[in-house]
């Protein structure tokens, strides 16, 4: 399992689907999904019934997780692995986390676990320690600057660089 732990904004869930992508690719090139192979294709269309993302705000109830528990027990039926993107994680119940634990006590070979949250210090010590844990931050104004100058230039968008700043500035560090 991973926790990805960071401010809103900051690329947790669109990193987690990007790994998703990642880790089923069937030709990576320097570990970065091809785009090209059947899985990627269907991970990018969101098509897989082996990739699944559920909201923990609303759905945080220990049935929510059950489901999760009994689905995990089957083998990926197109993909590598089977993986959960569980956004907003820090919003299960005291009975859905105890539930989540015993998932990731006995974890089935075929299943990942990417666990998003913008409230680190709600996740209950136990299943913390079974997560790898990767803290996303905010991102300077003058890097999104510098990114949006390379996307309007690469989609032939004329815009100055004053406007640039004041997208980079009123972003709040989310690209």
């Amino acid at each position: 399992a991973y926790l990805f732990c960071g401010s809103r904004g900051t690329g947790k869930t669109s990193t987690a689907k990007i790994f998703a992508r990642a880790l089923n690719c069937e030709h990576p090139e320097n570990g970065e999904p091809c785009g090209h192979c059947e899985s990627c294709k269907r991970s990018a269309k969101q098509d897989s019934p082996d990739i699944t993302e559920l909201d923990a705000a609303s759905n945080n109830g220990v049935e929510n997780i059950r489901t999760i528990r009994e689905e995990s027990n089957f083998v990926s039926s197109e993909l590598k692995f089977k993986v959960y993107i569980v956004d907003e994680f820090h919003m299960l119940s005291s009975g859905a986390f105890n539930a989540f634990l015993r998932t990731l006590e006995e974890p089935q070979k075929n299943v990942i676990f990417i666990l998003a949250t913008t409230e680190f210090n709600k996740i209950p010590k136990t299943i913390v320690s079974r997560c790898q844990k990767f803290d996303f931050h905010r991102i300077p104004n003058d890097i999104i600057a510098d990114r949006l100058k390379f996307v309007s230039e690469k989609e032939n968008i004329n815009i100055n660089s004053e406007a640039l700043d004041l997208i980079a500035k009123n972003s709040d560090g989310a690209m």
